[in-house]
């Protein structure tokens, strides 16, 4: 006869969590020195170069940190190492598709540490464009509580192997220290405050400028104009922001561009 299991003992396990961890299994994780140590150093504003720091706790190839802000949401880069965590962040901006857009719409993780099985129907435009930059593997970690959400933490991984139990124990708690500062509203200059603030200098103002001109030319929803304004970077094979300050500056008008992936009533008339 089997023995029923108390429903006190049943803890929900958290997607994503590498089989047998910690996490997995219910057991309480326990974080490493090294990220206890800058958890530590960015409450007390020790940490010059956090992006960087924190992927060396995480024995990454690099980090990205970006908050929601604006109507849309639209995700800003707020810490970034090295130049290539920026590129993929880009690159997942522009398309709108990736682990990060993806663990911002369902609030779990997007473990992906070898993109090369993963389906290609699953991030089409993507993955190409992500092998050509050199990302071989991408970890994604929410942050927000419940349906709340303000931003990811992006975790590149060197593709060879998996997520240890360890390194997901420390992304988890640093995603736990960066939601409960922001959500705090943290504005101690010399701890995470100083790091925390998107609105500070957004680098993609540019692009919630170019899809508030768009949705008025075209008297589309703002997110139709953004959709727009992406496949237009996507079908040029150009940063969007780019094509954001084309627009801004006047340079380009979407609906005059015929031959690029705008809807069917577009150019007609």
């Amino acid at each position: 006869m089997r023995r029923r299991t108390s429903p006190r003992k049943v803890r929900r396990k958290l997607s994503g969590a590498p089989a047998g961890s910690a996490i997995d299994t219910g057991r309480r994780p326990v974080i490493s020195d090294g990220m206890a140590e800058v958890l530590r150093s960015l409450r007390q504003g020790g940490v010059v170069d956090p992006a960087r720091d924190c992927a060396r706790a995480l024995g990454a190839e690099g980090v990205v940190l970006s908050l929601l802000v604006g109507p849309g949401p639209t995700a800003e880069p707020v810490w970034c190492h090295p130049e290539l965590g920026a590129r993929f962040d880009e690159l997942q901006f522009t398309l709108g598709e990736g682990p990060g857009p993806d663990a911002i719409r369902t609030g779990s993780p997007v473990v992906e540490p070898d993109l090369r099985r993963v389906r290609p129907e699953r991030w089409p435009a993507l993955l190409p464009a992500a092998y050509e930059l050199g990302v071989h593997g991408v970890c994604c970690f929410p942050l927000g509580i419940g349906a709340i959400r303000v931003g990811v933490l992006t975790v590149l991984c060197d593709g060879g192997r998996r997520l240890s139990e360890q390194q997901y124990a420390d992304a988890i708690a640093l995603t736990a220290a960066l939601t409960t500062a922001f959500l705090n509203g943290n504005r101690n200059p010399r701890g995470f405050g100083m790091s925390l603030d998107p609105t500070s200098g957004l680098r993609r103002a540019v692009v919630h400028q170019a899809t508030g001109m768009i949705s008025v030319q075209l008297g589309v929803s703002l997110e139709e104009a953004l959709l727009r304004l992406r496949a237009h970077a996507y079908a040029s094979e150009r940063p969007l922001g780019e094509i954001a300050a084309d627009v801004v500056a006047r340079r380009l008008r979407l609906e005059d561009d015929v031959s690029g992936p705008q809807s069917p009533d577009v150019g007609k008339g």
